[in-house]
């Protein structure tokens, strides 16, 4: 019987070697094609992002495009469409099981930006160009901030950029009309904090203005004669161009727009708020998710922190209420720096106390450094208590931490640690910078930023401090992250209850303020900035959660197996993700984990 099947076995033998190298091959031949078309549509995508978006591109490191700003018409917005639908449509005929585990990423993540802008673009965003924390003039004057500029055509292209300013503005002006026209725009509450910001950047003389800071110190490598010229062409420009178009907006945010800005403040109250609104908690969070299950999560949130925040009262010693609490650290002097120097130098202080704590929780770093810098004079009054700007590619300058010197008795000291740990380290700076520094992934993963996972990471970051020694080292300052927490909490409630349960701003701003220790100054630029940014305050919070639900899955299924600093590389190793994808990237790193055990 053995020997017939050992015949028989070598007969077939030659026939089963054949189809399956044949197979093989044809496997293998699917697979490259795969990889192949699906890289063609990378490269493309890319090209195209870097003509569409000539800021992000100049921030990328491709100088090509830095005489120009991005282009807003209905023409502009139906190219985009049609390019984007081309490029999903295509992505979407590759299938996943001919590519590798790298590839699918790739595959996947692209899809979710296209799919995400190609919806933006049908709701017709751009009527609404600005909130109180970024618009599209803002993003004008900052184009070139960081960018090495060390060559005549460097300043050539800058000066274009800045004659562009006309038309860019016009542009925006013209979508904010048809927002006037729709009924589609901005609270009258928000516009009020806005327009005397804009106003204030129409200068008399031009070298005020900080368009002009680029020409005030240039590289010693340009003749004298030439830096003369492009000094003399620089202003001329801002004065032509750039000032006359912040008083074009001026007029238009002091008069027809604050008139037909709208008394009421929710997102879902505006004509197709509804979608508006699902789009703003999709974009943000990266989750399609009802508001109503946002509110209850919040408000679950809200009473556990509240619970901890009363119970770290009463072992503080201190003998009141929790209100009176509040009002001791809004008030009382030790609380508070006397000069913005202090305040900067105290939050240097303590991101040197993290970084030198940071290889105890990550086992990988990122090269690219970060400073403590003020956020402008120009826009601080009506800004947030700090925020992070990431650093060109290529560029002069590391990644910023911006804080907020104005109004100094409104930015208590005891907020400083869990500030820096989310903007600086191990926050915003560690994580964007890992993302720039990515190799061997798509150029679009480099400067990609989905806010449930950038910001998410950072408040889960505020959390990390209480592993590290030094860093929370009062009462105050553990109420402080508590504190900051419990806003991030709030901010669920808050988003959902003005956008999609008819919350009045005063209800917002109670609430806030009664539940956190935040400033009466901070609570209102709060509140008015989630009026103005549906779904964006949403991110924080609903980011962290899902990063700390993963922390807890990978601790419970690794057991003694549970390495601290490969869960947070292996959260940070692909760069940002939208929610679903980085559970299932983890999910797929705790299986290959338990599988090599």
């Amino acid at each position: 019987m053995a020997s017939i099947l050992g015949a028989r076995l070598k007969h077939f033998l030659p026939i089963l070697l054949a189809s399956t190298f044949f197979l093989a091959t044809a496997t293998s031949a699917r697979a490259a094609d795969a990889g192949e078309q699906l890289q063609a549509i990378i490269d493309e995508h890319w090209q195209y992002s870097l003509r569409e978006d000539p800021i992000m591109a100049g921030r990328m490191g491709v100088p090509d495009y830095n005489d120009r700003l991005p282009g807003v018409t209905a023409k502009d917005r139906a190219r985009r469409l049609k390019a984007e639908q081309d490029l999903l449509k295509r992505l979407q005929q590759i299938d996943g099981d001919d590519l590798s585990q790298d590839q699918r990423i790739n595959r996947d993540l692209l899809a979710w930006v296209l799919e995400n802008s190609i919806e933006g673009n049908q709701l017709f965003l751009d009527r609404i160009p600005f909130n109180t924390f970024y618009g599209f003039y803002n993003s004008a004057v900052e184009a070139n901030d960081g960018l090495a500029m060390n060559d005549v055509k460097a300043y050539e292209d800058y000066i274009a950029r800045i004659r562009d300013f006309g038309r860019y503005f016009d542009e925006n002006i013209a979508n904010m009309r048809q927002g006037i026209k729709d009924g589609f725009v901005q609270p009258k509450i928000v516009v009020q904090g806005i327009a005397p910001t804009v106003r204030a950047q129409v200068y008399d003389d031009p070298t005020e203005s900080r368009l002009y800071k680029p020409f005030e110190k240039m590289p010693a490598s340009i003749p004298a004669a030439e830096q003369k010229r492009l000094r003399a062409e620089g202003k001329k420009a801002i004065d032509e161009v750039a000032t006359p178009a912040f008083a074009r907006l001026a007029d238009l945010l002091e008069g027809d727009y604050m008139q037909a800005a709208t008394d009421s403040i929710g997102a879902e109250q505006l004509p197709g708020g509804k979608d508006y609104y699902r789009h703003g908690i999709k974009t943000y969070v990266t989750l399609d998710m009802d508001p109503a299950e946002i509110h209850k999560i919040g408000l679950a949130e809200v009473k556990r922190i509240r619970t901890e925040m009363d119970e770290l009262i009463e072992q503080s010693g201190f003998d009141g209420s929790f209100e009176e609490f509040t009002e001791f650290l809004r008030t009382d002097k030790q609380f508070y720096a006397e000069t913005p120097e202090e305040l900067l130098k105290e939050a240097a202080y303590i991101s040197k106390k993290i970084d030198y704590r940071l290889p105890a929780l990550f086992g990988k770093l990122p090269r690219l450094p970060y400073g403590v810098v003020p956020v402008p004079d120009a826009i601080a009054p009506n800004y947030t208590t700090a925020s992070y700007n990431p650093a060109a590619i290529g560029g002069t300058r590391g990644g910023a931490y911006w804080v907020n010197t104005y109004a100094l008795d409104q930015r208590p000291l005891y907020e400083l640690p869990a500030l820096t740990l989310h903007e600086a380290v191990p926050g915003h700076h560690l994580q964007g910078a890992l993302s720039q520094e990515l190799e061997n992934v798509p150029e679009f993963r480099k400067g990609l930023y989905l806010s449930a996972f950038g910001e998410g990471w950072a408040l889960y970051s505020e959390r990390l401090g209480k592993e590290m020694d030094g860093i929370y080292t009062t009462p105050y300052e553990h109420f402080g992250r508590l504190s900051y927490e419990m806003w991030r909490a709030a901010r669920l409630v808050i988003d959902t209850g003005i956008h999609s349960q008819g919350w009045t701003r005063q209800q917002a701003l109670d609430f806030l303020a009664d539940n956190t220790s935040l400033s009466k100054a901070n609570v209102r630029a709060e509140v008015d900035r989630y009026i103005s940014w549906p779904g964006q305050a949403l991110s924080y919070k609903m980011g962290e959660i899902k990063i700390r639900e993963l922390r807890a899955k990978a601790e419970k299924e690794l057991g003694d197996k549970f390495d601290l600093r490969e869960f947070h590389d292996a959260v940070l190793a692909n760069g940002a993700l939208p929610m679903g994808m980085l559970e299932g990237e983890v999910n797929r790193v705790i299986e290959d984990e338990k599988g090599n055990s």
